[in-house]
């Protein structure tokens, strides 16, 4: 992966999420023109899978990098796995906020809130939990609280969210996502897990004309760049990371 924010972690992923209000057509003609024409212009996209609950077009992962479209009941999902450039990492969902409207009979209405999510993992072979605890609340006034006789944390799985003075409709969502069990932590018996961080730029509906889709996009994907060097890298990124490097 060649982006700067790709070489701090294991996997890095940008992701997106049309939301709607009302469900989205079943038939199998709409669904197959839809996926046929991103297979023509991404012929790399040609693996159809159905899923419990969504259908699905993806690309072969090739060294770690892939991408996907799924269409759910009420949403349209695509992300981008270790893109070798940013401007890689928003093609495949530019694309889908200009054509899927058409092929789906999109209404500005129908539009619940479209989400555009940043994702780091970091591969990390310990308890996740005291890794965030050590990482980020040290020297903390909670510090005291993970400092209990014989206590071991179990369950600290940040999140925060904000809204902005100069753009009171965007939602932006900072969070830390651990994955040991507590029956891990118990036994102390460790796999090799991703430790995740998440940065979700959230911008609600409805809209003027579905052809702002992709503007909206585009002011979402600069500020959510501004958001990850300024803030995610050096106050969630580095400090995990340096520990889960420290402790190898």
């Amino acid at each position: 992966m060649a982006t700067s924010f790709g070489a701090l972690c294991t996997d890095f992923y940008v992701n997106q999420k049309l939301a709607l209000k009302l469900d989205l057509p079943k038939d199998r003609e709409t669904v197959l023109h839809l996926f046929d024409r991103f297979r023509a212009e991404l012929p790399e996209m040609h693996r159809f899978k159905r899923y419990s609950d969504e259908l699905a077009l993806e690309s072969p992962r090739r060294e770690g990098a892939y991408q996907w479209l799924a269409l759910r009941r009420q949403s349209i999902r695509s992300g981008q796995v270790n893109p070798e450039s940013m401007t890689e990492a928003y093609s495949l969902h530019r694309k889908v906020l200009e054509l899927s409207p058409y092929f789906l009979t999109i209404s500005p209405l129908d539009i619940e809130h479209l989400e555009l999510m940043y994702g780091f993992d970091l591969e990390c072979k310990a308890n996740h939990h005291q890794v965030v605890a050590e990482a980020l609340f040290q020297g903390s006034p909670m510090a005291p609280l993970l400092d209990l006789p014989g206590a071991q944390p179990i369950d600290l799985q940040p999140v925060l969210g904000v809204s902005f003075d100069d753009d009171d409709d965007l939602r932006v969502y900072f969070e830390v996502k651990a994955r040991t069990t507590p029956g891990q932590v118990r036994h102390e018996r460790y796999r090799t897990e991703p430790l995740s961080i998440f940065c979700t730029l959230r911008r609600p509906g409805p809209v003027g004309k579905v052809d702002e889709l992709p503007l909206l996009l585009d002011a979402m994907r600069i500020r959510g760049e501004q958001l990850l060097a300024d803030t995610l890298v050096p106050s969630l990124l580095q400090p995990i990371s340096r520990l889960i490097i420290g402790s190898t």
